[in-house]
């Protein structure tokens, strides 16, 4: 790689602000469940709350389905055209949004009867934007983590490169909520939500997203040749073959699972404590008041929890002489020790601690997975995001098992043994052998 392209910043400057998109419409996503709750699924009573998580569900799914075809998209058209192409996508899911609002606003009686429930159409025109944001997150993320980690910057380590860019991810993911809460529904109660509210704010993004793309087209995007298959040219070995990816991929399985179990089910445990007469404070405080709005403790857990995990991705991008091995060994260690002491005190304000933790994992996990693969890196990033579809596995399985065992406590348990998973990851899986050396 010559020097000028080292020592741009441009490049990486880009790709960040793009993750940065990515976090911010993946958390916009996940939050719009409680509103379409109301708006859309008004008239539905026993599948309310499937029908509900089956957002998210969708959303991780284009992750499992399409990762692969980042990787293809790559080796055929380059980096620039396949995050061009990401981008489409994106526009075409955020339509589908506006276009799901539109719909049950003129067609409201056009619905789907399941058993006693009925279900508008419109929801299901969601379900596909969902689907939609969800592929285009995942070949986007196919298309940057390799880049970055293999795009010199004078004085940077893959590891702190991918930090820097996971932490400008998880401010869009902390400023999310706050965005569709005061911007989209401007204090608008809950259940006082309606369709209609959801067309233009998704249309003015999609509008964002636009203007991004035709600025990213005009730029200069080096592609670099080393991390990926000439066109045409066809790859010896299976991308299977390489042990230490294929127990990535399970890997970041397990840990997009617990990172977002903790994200969106503490705020249930919390809810729970508060029911039973438990209670809950901060400081001695039973509500949190600001600006005359009752912003709740289980709110407060989360972002305490999402805002660590930003803060450590911060935190360690300072650092440019680290190893992944070691960092990922240290923080798994500490999470699985911290999860236990919540289980057994019940106390969350130490369980969301973790996200100081989990703030690091994955960029130390995607270079540990990648290292030495040459020209099956932008293959293996598109193998790599599949599992971050444990991201719809883990929080439904910890909800069953919360039903299962009465109460939230104990289920926590999911979580230490994806600590220790990655823990083994890290002391064991992560080591190439010499018969995989390229």
């Amino acid at each position: 790689m010559d020097t000028q392209r080292k020592n741009s910043l441009g490049p990486f400057i880009i790709l960040t602000f793009i993750y940065f998109i990515v976090g911010f419409l993946t958390t916009v996503n996940g939050q719009f469940q409680g509103p379409l709750k109301i708006a859309f699924l008004s008239q539905v009573d026993e599948l309310k709350n499937t029908l509900t998580t089956l957002i998210s569900f969708f959303f991780f799914l284009g992750y499992l389905l399409n990762s692969s075809l980042g990787g293809k998209w790559i080796n055929t058209h380059g980096y620039k055209k396949t995050l061009i192409r990401a981008l489409a996508v994106m526009v075409a899911g955020l339509l589908m949004y506006s276009l799901s609002s539109w719909f049950v606003v003129n067609y409201g009686d056009v619905c789907l009867q399941i058993a006693d429930d009925t279900i508008p159409y419109g929801y299901f025109i969601f379900l596909l934007g969902s689907y939609l944001m969800g592929t285009s997150a995942a070949l986007l993320q196919v298309v940057i983590n390799p880049y970055v980690a293999a795009y010199e910057l004078p004085r940077t380590q893959p590891v702190q490169r991918m930090n820097i860019i996971c932490a400008i991810n998880s401010f869009g993911t902390t400023i999310a909520p706050f965005f569709v809460t005061g911007v989209i529904f401007a204090g608008v109660a809950l259940e006082s939500i309606t369709a209609a509210q959801l067309m233009i704010p998704f249309l003015l993004i999609a509008l964002c997203v636009v203007v991004t793309t035709l600025i990213t087209s005009r730029l200069n995007l080096p592609d670099i040749q080393e991390t990926r298959a000439d066109g045409g040219e066809k790859l010896k070995r299976s991308i299977w073959s390489f042990r230490h990816l294929t127990l990535g991929v399970v890997a970041i399985f397990f840990y997009v699972g617990a990172e977002v179990a903790v994200g969106v089910n503490v705020n249930l445990h919390a809810m729970e404590l508060i029911e039973s007469g438990e209670g809950l404070s901060f400081f001695g405080r039973h509500h949190l008041i600001l600006w005359g709005l009752d912003l709740g403790i289980p709110a407060l857990l989360a972002t305490l929890y999402w805002g660590g995990l930003m803060v450590g991705r911060l935190i360690f991008s300072l650092f440019n002489n680290i190893s992944p091995r070691i960092l990922l060994t240290v923080t798994t260690s500490i999470a699985a020790i911290l999860t236990l002491i919540a289980i057994i005190s019940d106390n969350l304000w130490v369980l969301v601690s973790v996200g100081l933790c989990h703030s690091v994992m994955w960029g130390c996990i995607f270079t540990l997975a990648i290292k030495g693969l040459k020209k099956y890196t932008s293959k293996a990033s598109g193998i790599f995001m599949m599992g971050v579809f444990g991201g719809a596995v883990f929080p439904v399985l910890q909800g069953v098992l919360a039903d299962t065992l009465g109460g939230w406590q104990w289920t926590w348990l999911i979580v230490v043994v994806c600590e220790l998973i990655m823990l083994y990851y890290a002391q064991i899986g992560s080591r190439i052998k010499d018969e995989e050396c390229l």
